[in-house]
């Protein structure tokens, strides 16, 4: 899957800068069809960054949302700094 139709949109809620903050995570909407792998190759490619690890979830209106670790040497916070999140 091409990575410009895995990643829907980022999420910008409170919660979500909470886990940019402290635990290095960057949250995203994505396709319900995407895979964790998918997921993983998405943000690598699209933001020049390592992925430590991919979680996900249905949420109850039915959007995949994806909670994805960044490895230690790259900063959620840069990246989201560049998204317009923070």
């Amino acid at each position: 899957m091409d990575p410009n139709d895995v990643i829907v949109s980022v999420v910008t809620t409170q919660d979500a800068v909470y886990l940019i903050e402290r635990e290095n995570k960057l949250t995203f909407i994505v396709r319900v069809e995407s895979t964790k792998a998918d997921v993983k190759r998405a943000v690598e490619r699209l933001y020049g960054v390592k992925v430590e690890s991919v979680n996900t979830l249905i949420t109850p209106y039915g959007e995949k949302k994806a909670f994805v670790r960044l490895k230690p040497e790259y900063k959620a916070s840069e990246i989201a700094t560049r998204l317009g999140v923070i």
